[in-house]
């Protein structure tokens, strides 16, 4: 018995995200591109919550965000302000 469950990228797309008007992640840019923890975030998020703007400075998505706390494992301390959204905000898993 075989079963067929899609690729990750097509299972992760059937979450759905309820973006509140606070965010729960907020960076500071000195201290990131101070320890290089901003590169490190970008390289390793797997929900691509982080991109590099032109100037050096890492831009957030927040409404991407799987709560995985892979950023806070990479990011030097300090560097991240992270918490999990309030309520019923956030990601709503639809398939493991």
């Amino acid at each position: 018995m075989s079963f067929n469950l899609g690729s990750v990228n097509e299972r992760l797309s059937k979450n759905v995200f309820h973006t509140d008007s606070q965010p729960h992640i907020s960076i500071d840019q000195e201290r990131a591109r101070a320890t290089g923890s901003g590169k490190r975030l970008v390289a390793v998020c797997p929900a691509h919550v982080y991109s590099e703007n032109d100037d050096g400075t890492i831009a957030i998505e927040t409404a991407a965000c799987l709560e995985c706390g892979t950023c806070l494992v990479v990011a030097d301390p300090g560097v991240l302000t992270w918490h999990y959204p309030a309520g019923a905000m956030g990601v709503q898993f639809r398939e493991g």
